[in-house]
């Protein structure tokens, strides 16, 4: 087959899935690296800290439409796997129209919230005018990042996570070029640098576009695709609403640690979104193994290869231990040089405060990599239930950081939020793998004559590594059984 997460041995093809991936989440988070160095250095601390206090409501708002967007996407891997083409271009077709929902909503209602919400937030007043200036553009411009995103996943649905990279390369080269014209010679202030950030998501879902309707046929969605049914649209929200919500209940959780930071003065926050940028390098990595593993599960369960999804998953966790181990090590040993280019000399306190931070997470960060894995296998399962309410517990831990700790501790209590928070949603998620694992020992494998009768034409990259024009001869179409339903034969005692 051409596909490569139904075959091969998993720990390659996950690390070979992840790697695009990975790197895409590099160059993402390099070109915000990028943005919050020129803020800094051309408009100074207290606009970096303007930046830093719309995070938590920009990821509150966004981070539901991601989680939504890549909810539709399991669908079409699921359906992808069992090599359903009309099922493919269904999902396709389900997962399009409620993301222009999504996006038409947002669009309109996000930039009549960001000036109250900031205010609820207790936004120090001499940063309420950028913040409020930068969600509202971010907000404006959201249907560009929902799209590429929704684009992006369903392209990674078949097997495909390059294509995706390139496009998110170039944006992010646009990026860096725009926001150094627009808070540069332009001086459009902190506004510029979030226009930058519309402009090149919206050239790159055109990209996206295009090579969808040039070399992907298995994509293309037909007329009679659009007339979707009740049940493509419950479907696709019973995945996509708990992702959605999990994402917003770990925002609701950033919300009231930035509430704690606010209280703290604006070094503490400029110190908060100085680590925060560098952190996210690292977990932006152990996020792209996450995602790999939640496809590989996916169309494996698809494809009616549990054997494959329990090999795959042990050898995933081992790849994050090592990874996160290797991460915390430079985290805790190269912070400080990395910090200092975001704050320049004469700002020590916040150099120590965000210092702290990182040695705080980075010596945690084996708990975040098992937390990825994990998540995203019950995810491309379609058990979505434990890893919502994990979102539920990251939010409790978090409250009880920010709002305990941060009082006794200041800025070491309030950053000690991560690490409770993800302590927490892996006590839950352990013992939920363990059930699901054992329901995937008892699914019956699929046996190997029931492939080689479907073909699906492919066009473009099928390895995650290179661009082939290919047919991939999957298996006969089965619809993918949620496991949660699934009756298992009892053992013999």
């Amino acid at each position: 087959m051409a596909t490569t997460l139904i075959t091969g041995r998993p720990w390659r093809v996950i690390l070979a899935f992840s790697v695009p991936l990975l790197i895409g989440n590099v160059v993402q988070q390099l070109y915000q690296f990028v943005d919050a160095v020129v803020v800094g250095r051309q408009l100074g601390v207290n606009s970096l800290a303007a930046v830093g206090a719309t995070g938590s409501l920009i990821f509150l708002v966004i981070g539901f439409a991601w989680g939504l967007a890549s909810g539709f996407a399991i669908p079409t891997a699921q359906a992808f796997g069992a090599s359903d083409a009309a099922g493919v271009r269904r999902s396709v077709a389900t997962g399009t129209l409620l993301t222009a929902a999504t996006s038409l909503i947002l669009t309109v209602l996000g930039p009549l919230i960001a000036a109250p919400f900031l205010q609820l937030l207790q936004t120090p007043p001499e940063l309420m005018a950028e913040a409020t200036a930068f969600t509202q553009v971010t907000f404006i411009g959201g249907s560009t990042i929902m799209f590429f995103n929704y684009l992006a996943a369903i392209i990674r649905a078949i097997g495909d996570s390059t294509t995706p990279l390139v496009f998110l390369t170039i944006s992010c080269g646009l990026n860096v070029g725009l926001v150094i014209l627009m808070v540069g010679p332009l001086q459009w202030g902190v506004a510029g640098a979030a226009w930058a950030t519309v402009v090149a998501q919206a050239i790159s879902v055109l990209l996206c576009l295009l090579y969808v309707w040039r070399r992907v046929p298995v994509l293309h969605v037909r007329r009679a695709d659009w007339k979707v049914t009740r049940a493509n649209i419950v479907e696709h929200l019973r995945l996509g609403l708990p992702m959605g919500f999990q994402a917003s209940i770990i925002a609701i959780g950033a919300l009231i640690v930035q509430v704690a930071l606010n209280t703290l003065g604006a070094e503490a926050v400029a110190a908060y979104t100085a680590a925060s940028r560098v952190d996210s390098l690292a977990s932006a990595l152990l996020a792209s193994l996450g995602l790999a593993a939640s496809m590989y599960a996916a169309q494996n369960f698809g494809a009616r290869r549990p054997d494959r999804i329990r090999r795959g998953t042990k050898q995933a966790i081992w790849m994050a231990v090592i990874a996160s181990v290797t991460l915390g090590v430079i985290m805790v040993t190269l912070g400080v040089p990395a910090i200092r280019l975001f704050v320049g000399d004469g700002a020590d306190e916040v150099v120590e405060l965000a210092h702290l931070m990182l040695i705080i997470n980075g010596v945690t960060y084996v708990l975040l990599g098992v937390l990825f894995v994990l998540r995203g296998v019950l995810q491309g399962l379609g058990r979505v239930l434990v890893p919502t309410i994990t979102g539920i517990i990251e939010l409790v831990m978090r409250v009880v950081a920010a709002v305990v700790l941060g009082a006794f501790l200041d800025f070491g209590g309030v950053a000690l939020s991560n690490p409770l928070a993800w302590l927490g949603a892996v006590a839950l998620l352990i013992p939920a793998y363990v059930r699901a694992h054992r329901d995937l020992a008892r699914i019956p494998v699929a046996p190997a004559e029931t492939t080689l009768t479907t073909p699906i034409a492919i066009v473009g990259p099928t390895d995650g590594s290179m661009v082939v024009d290919a047919v991939m001869t999957a298996p006969i179409p089965v619809a993918a059984p949620r496991l949660s339903r699934l009756r298992v034969p009892r053992r013999k005692r």
